[in-house]
């Protein structure tokens, strides 16, 4: 081994010793064996996946032999959508530090959780959903754009933001009731280039879908050949 490797291993295991990474969860350190990681494996373990059965469509979770209600008036253009697990305890909070306080690594271990959803196949391309101007401006980013680099990277698909774009500000969707999402982001897509591609939608959290179909409704009528979509969470 050259000796600068062995120095620069050295010094890798002396900044563990005196400065030990803390998982952002649990607030404990990070075993050896999870690196770096800003959510530590035990963390990670406890994520409660979406229960099966599922609506083969949507993903939501339903009792056996009832039909699903959520979907059941969903326009053609989004085929389905999956999660990989439910929005409640640590994971709400992983979601959170990724979202609003700009941990950006913090995808890693959201993208870890999704990269074997049923969407994610050979030849698919990643759009992630676009935030208007005025909220990438505030923000200082899309988290979004994270996540879908941190699966693009486990999963080989490319990434693509230059074929969806939000054409208007919204409010935010998490203070409105269901009924009211729909109209809320209704037109606010619009694609180019979309022609031939089989696209995967990526966000952070599915709630009712409002914002994935209005996102897949644009890029249907800009010529996706399919429309699917992924999110780390569900909401419960």
């Amino acid at each position: 081994m050259p000796r600068f490797v062995e120095i620069g291993s050295a010094l890798v295991l002396a900044e563990r010793w005196l400065l030990p990474p803390e998982c952002l969860l649990c607030r404990l350190p990070v075993p050896a064996s999870d690196r770096d990681a800003l959510a530590c494996g035990l963390c990670r373990s406890r994520w409660r996946p979406v229960p099966h059965p599922s609506c083969d469509r949507c993903g939501h979770p339903v009792e056996p032999g009832n039909g699903c209600r959520l979907c059941a008036e969903w326009p053609a253009a989004i085929r389905r959508v999956r999660s990989a697990v439910l929005l409640e305890d640590t994971a709400r909070t992983a979601v959170h530090l990724l979202k609003y306080e700009g941990w950006w690594r913090m995808a890693d271990a959201l993208a870890a959780s999704m990269r074997r959803l049923e969407p994610l196949t050979a030849g698919v391309c990643l759009i992630p959903i676009p935030l208007s101007r005025a909220r990438e401006r505030e923000r200082g980013y899309n988290q979004a754009e994270w996540l879908a680099a941190a699966l693009a990277a486990r999963t080989a698909a490319a990434v693509r933001t230059d074929v969806l774009r939000r054409t208007r500000h919204t409010p935010t969707q998490t203070a409105l009731p269901p009924e009211a999402r729909r109209a809320n982001v209704a037109g606010a897509f619009s694609a180019e280039g979309a022609g031939g591609l089989h696209a995967v939608l990526v966000d952070d959290v599915f709630t009712t879908g409002a914002t994935l179909l209005a996102a897949a409704e644009a890029l249907a009528a800009g010529g996706a050949a399919r429309v699917d979509a992924v999110t780390f969470a569900r909401a419960v």
